[in-house]
């Protein structure tokens, strides 16, 4: 029997996917969270063979997560569920260990194949996220340029960014350019947008 942990922040697609894979004989929900915080806590406390993440949720999110569970209990497969399959994302999780990435639209049928894949040491990618994620490329930020681009989003002030990063109001603005330039934006919310698009933030 494949244990899950199911972590899903919608309470009717958390019950969906819970009734779907309960028709399966061969994988048992042992454990049911709403946020990454809760998902963490019960996959410690129950060490289940599969841990079935979304993406974006109250609290930690699927991939920090999954980040989380691939250094503690290596023997949890982790695998993403997520209706945002931006390719950002997928390479994201990818280096976090995760073992798996589908999308929402996903059959019950389909998902339960994938759990079995990644109990069993292997992967998988839905093939349409995949061939996204390569035609996007790799992002072109360095890290500290996405975490102010991040900052940024809203449109606050140099001064609110400099303070939420720990950087003087000119480094920020040196950052913000960098950035601009890289992703061939007019203005740094430009920027903002064609990066979160991509998945880069």
């Amino acid at each position: 029997m494949i244990r899950v942990v199911l972590a899903e922040d919608e309470h009717l697609i958390r019950e969906a996917l819970v009734a779907l894979l309960e028709l399966t004989e061969d994988i048992k929900v042992v454990g049911q969270a709403k946020s990454g915080d809760e998902a963490l806590a019960m996959i410690r406390k129950l060490t289940p063979d599969v841990a079935v993440l979304d993406l974006q949720m109250p609290g930690a999110s699927g991939i920090e997560v999954a980040a989380a569970v691939a250094s503690e209990l290596p023997g949890c497969a982790c695998l993403i569920v997520t209706s945002h399959g931006l390719p950002g994302h997928l390479k994201q999780a990818l280096a976090q260990g995760v073992r798996g990435f589908v999308p929402k639209t996903t059959s019950g049928a389909r998902l339960a194949e994938v759990i079995r894949v990644v109990r069993d040491g292997g992967r998988y990618v839905d093939p349409a996220l995949a061939a996204d994620a390569i035609a996007a490329g790799d992002s072109p930020l360095t890290p500290r340029e996405a975490d102010v681009l991040l900052a940024a989003d809203g449109g606050a002030p140099v001064e609110e960014i400099a303070a939420r990063v720990n950087l003087s109001p000119g480094t920020v603005r040196n950052y913000l350019s960098s950035a601009i330039g890289k992703l061939h934006a007019a203005t740094r919310h430009e920027a903002v947008r064609i990066a979160r698009d991509r998945g880069w933030i």
